[in-house]
């Protein structure tokens, strides 16, 4: 075997890793792709002597790559009409096979969300020490920083992020359960029913794309967050009466955890994934821009 093929090799191993980490990096698999792809391109023109471990060197490669694509995107989302969120997916990158708890939960759309309130570096840090497992020797030369700075600013993250997230994390069964009664009550039309499942100051938010025309149903998305039970399952009452012939959700997993895929005819049309905390949907994101919905596979 000749010296590419084995790098080659040694590259395809890896790439399910640095796929994952691109994708928690950016909230985007189109981006994680080319930004994997260029890695290619610096592995293949990299000599002997910089690659003393393809682990390290790729990691390196990746994480520096996405923090500069994360510098360009934050202007970009500035000027976004609406919200942003991040791209939702049916099937994840795949796991290493010792994956920690952290690494589980940094996948679900809620927390990416919480990730974007993080500088680049600090999302770098956070993520490659929490969900990645790396020390902070490990990670000082991969964002140039030192030992102790990246133990005080992964520090900050997770108190920053801490502070956003839930207290307690529910089961996947309240979730599905959550879900499945979601679901049952936009069949209904019942705002009672609807407003039930929610916290008192539960928060809508959707992305219909940068000119914010793209509909959950034929309703034009909220170019704004919604708050309140009632404002939430009005808002929601009204999408889905105005939804066009044929209109569907189902459960589906999405990100890892039970959420809803709208479709007609076969199209999805919508991706809807929940917080929940203390048995109620606290916050709900409502993903309906065409273009991230191309990772979301119909359920069965």
């Amino acid at each position: 075997m000749t010296s590419n093929d084995d790098r080659l090799r040694t590259f395809r191993e890896l790439t399910p890793l640095l796929r994952s980490l691109a994708y928690r990096m950016l909230g985007s698999v189109a981006d994680a792709d080319d930004i994997v792809q260029e890695a290619f391109v610096r592995w293949e023109g990299a000599t002997a002597e910089e690659i003393r471990s393809p682990k390290a060197y790729l990691t390196t490669v990746i994480t520096r790559l996405c923090i500069d694509s994360r510098r360009s995107a934050r202007a970009r989302h500035e000027q976004y009409v609406g919200t942003w969120l991040p791209e939702p997916v049916s099937e994840a990158p795949s796991a290493p096979p010792d994956a920690s708890a952290a690494f589980a939960e940094s996948l679900s759309l809620a927390f990416l969300i919480l990730l974007e309130s993080l500088s680049p570096v600090e999302r770098a840090v956070y993520l490659l020490h929490s969900a990645f497992d790396l020390e902070y020797a490990e990670i000082a030369p991969i964002v140039g920083k030192s030992e102790d700075n990246c133990r005080q600013i992964a520090r900050r993250a997770t108190a920053a992020l801490g502070a956003r997230k839930p207290r307690f994390t529910p089961s996947r069964e309240e979730r599905h359960h959550l879900a499945t009664a979601f679901a049952a009550s936009t069949r209904t039309g019942s705002l009672d029913q609807l407003a039930a499942l929610f916290a008192q100051d539960v928060e809508l938010w959707s992305d219909g794309g940068p000119s914010a025309r793209a509909r959950f149903g034929t309703t034009r998305v909220a170019s704004k967050p919604i708050v309140g039970k009632r404002a939430v399952a009005r808002f929601i009452s009204a999408a889905v009466a105005g939804a066009p012939r044929g209109f569907e959700r189902r459960v589906a997993d999405i990100n890892g955890e039970p959420g809803i895929v709208g479709f007609v005819d076969g199209r999805v049309v919508s991706a809807i994934t929940f917080v929940v905390e203390d048995g109620l949907i606290r916050s709900i994101y409502i993903v309906a821009d065409p273009e991230k919905l191309s990772r979301i596979s119909l359920p069965s």
